[in-house]
């Protein structure tokens, strides 16, 4: 999400001087005069100050973006700002870093320190990671100090994914970590589509994947954007089809195909989605449209940055991702300011509504060193970094937005995985109820923002409006929960020793041959791949991923 945080941050920017004052409330409040007015929150456990300080270590993660954001306020750096000010006051929490890297370097350097067993007290890390070290007996089990020290505010959020994120963090039984949870919901993709193409060619919105399909020929051969020229693809494809902007989970989901959850079959067993038939004639429609000339016939050579070129270009017509894409499709303004992009569900090509597939986002973990005294820090840490930004004590211009993002700086950065869609609808709601003044925190900042953009044409709005508009990406989320069109990875756990172990060759091998059968290979080469994949590796985990929810049924 590195392009996302990267627009954001520019679009704050462009309207930071309505909101300069903030910046100047420096004045942290103590821990009495927190317990004096707001007594019932601040005298749970997870939220009380320690007698005396504690002290406790992370590694950190640095960029040119965390450094343009050090820049913006005085006196503050990663190791020093008002996150570690407020943990020390409130908490008695002294946060220390033993080292920061850049970004190129830090997964580098904490693989390195992993395996030597150099652990910070605190360390975020991914499933794989967590297993290795709860099987080295390097971290500690931390259920009592959840149970004891989360607060209902923190349990609450953890509670707003579908499934139990803390179910994925168990390991034999035992918590070994705290789940660092994203919103599942926000990776629900969408077709973005040239609304100007559309008016050029007085063509309608699609209904169907046959009306996306028309679309794609339309916008590929009859000069959509009128300037005389055949410069135009109808759809976008980049090198990594599981891209979350510029991939084609959304297209093949139209074709009831899943490539990338596992799916519970008609006899109750797990099977996994990138082997099943419909996902061979997703290939055969995209093999199609190469052959036609709608999708570049060098997408096999260009990222999502290659593509992102393309749209300033006014060369792409349709492409798939998520709420976000509205920031990354509004690159084409530069080259055409009357350009305008417009969010629609994803289509289905059968007689049945289309289903988002949707993996679990509970993928990275807080563990805590086996000897760390003070195992329930990474709790009170997460408690208040929610308390001051979502809770009832929260100052969200603050600690969150100033308008700069600078919640960055925190060493934990937790969220409410429904935060953007309940703003969304706390938005909607103030629309109906014409009661503006009543927006609070994000919601009131992305009402701002779309005013801007419709009362004055400020394009620091647009991308906003596009996501969090009446018809925009979230309204079209909306009615997909409502019709439950979500369809959720059954995988839940940790995934098993041969999962990791086989990962990135089985799943380097199912990209490589879906893209050789659209730049030609036959067809049933997709069934040889399938024995392959079961040969490789896959029979095995399968059998083991149906024992682990055989056993998490029988649980």
């Amino acid at each position: 999400m590195k392009i996302i945080k990267s627009y954001r941050y520019i679009l704050y920017l462009l309207v930071a001087i309505s909101f300069l004052f903030v910046a100047c409330q420096n004045n942290e409040p103590t821990a009495d005069e927190y317990s004096d007015t707001y007594d019932n929150i601040y005298l749970h456990p997870g939220l009380q100050r320690y007698d005396e300080e504690v002290d406790v270590s992370f590694v950190g993660e640095t960029s040119d973006n965390l450094r343009e954001l050090e820049k913006q306020f005085e006196n503050e750096t990663l190791r020093d700002n008002r996150w570690t000010r407020l943990y020390h006051d409130i908490l008695g929490i002294n946060i220390n870093y033993d080292w920061i890297a850049e970004s190129a370097f830090y997964h580098q350097r904490l693989a390195n320190d992993l395996a030597s067993g150099r652990l910070p007290d605190i360390i975020r890390v991914d499933a794989l990671q967590m297993r290795q070290l709860a099987n080295a007996g390097l971290i500690q089990e931390l259920s009592g100090v959840y149970n004891t020290y989360a607060t209902p505010f923190t349990k609450e959020v953890l509670s707003q994914e579908m499934i139990d994120p803390i179910e994925a963090a168990m390991i034999d039984q035992k918590l070994m970590g705290i789940p660092d949870v994203d919103s599942s919901l926000d990776a629900m993709q969408y077709l973005w589509i040239r609304q100007d193409w559309l008016d050029n060619l007085n063509i309608e919105p699609p209904e169907t994947m046959a009306d996306v399909l028309a679309i794609s020929e339309a916008f590929t051969h009859n000069d959509p954007d009128q300037n005389g020229e055949n410069d135009t693809f109808g759809l976008a494809v980049s090198d990594y089809w599981w891209n979350n902007v510029t991939g084609l989970v959304g297209f093949m989901a139209g074709f009831e195909a899943y490539p990338n959850i596992w799916l519970k079959d008609d006899d109750g067993t797990l099977v996994y989605g990138g082997i099943q038939p419909e996902v061979k004639e997703a290939l055969s429609v995209l093999r199609e449209m190469y052959i036609d000339g709608q999708i570049d016939p060098e997408f096999m050579f260009k990222d999502g940055e290659k593509v992102k070129e393309q749209i300033i270009n006014n060369e792409i017509g349709m492409l798939y991702g998520e709420q976000w894409a509205s920031f990354f499709v509004q690159e084409s303004l530069k080259n055409d300011p009357d350009a305008d992009w417009q969010a629609y569900p994803i289509m289905s090509a059968t007689d049945q509504p289309p289903k988002m597939p949707i993996t679990h986002k509970v993928s990275h973990f807080w563990v805590v060193r086996a000897d760390y005294e003070h195992p329930e820090v990474i709790i009170k840490l997460i408690n208040l970094h929610l308390e001051k930004n979502w809770g009832q004590s929260a100052e969200y211009d603050s600690y969150y937005s100033t308008p700069h993002p600078v919640w960055q700086l925190s060493p934990v950065r937790p969220f409410p995985t429904l935060k953007n869609l309940e703003a969304f609808r706390a938005i909607e709601q103030a629309k109906q109820n014409h009661q503006y003044a009543n927006l609070e925190g994000e919601a009131k900042r992305i009402f701002e923002l779309i005013t801007l953009y419709d009362e004055e044409g400020n394009e620091a709005g647009w991308g906003w409006k596009k996501t969090y508009g009446s018809d925009g990406a979230y309204s079209i989320l909306e009615s997909f929960i409502e019709n439950d069109q979500i369809l959720y990875d059954e995988l839940v756990w940790p995934r098993t020793e041969t999962m990791v172990e086989l990962n990135n060759i089985l799943s380097n091998r199912k990209l490589n041959m879906y893209q050789n059968i659209i730049l030609g290979e036959p067809l049933s080469t997709f069934e040889q791949f399938v024995e392959e994949w079961y040969d490789l590796g896959g029979r095995e985990i399968t059998n083991e991923i149906n024992e682990l929810y055989l056993e998490h049924q029988d649980n």
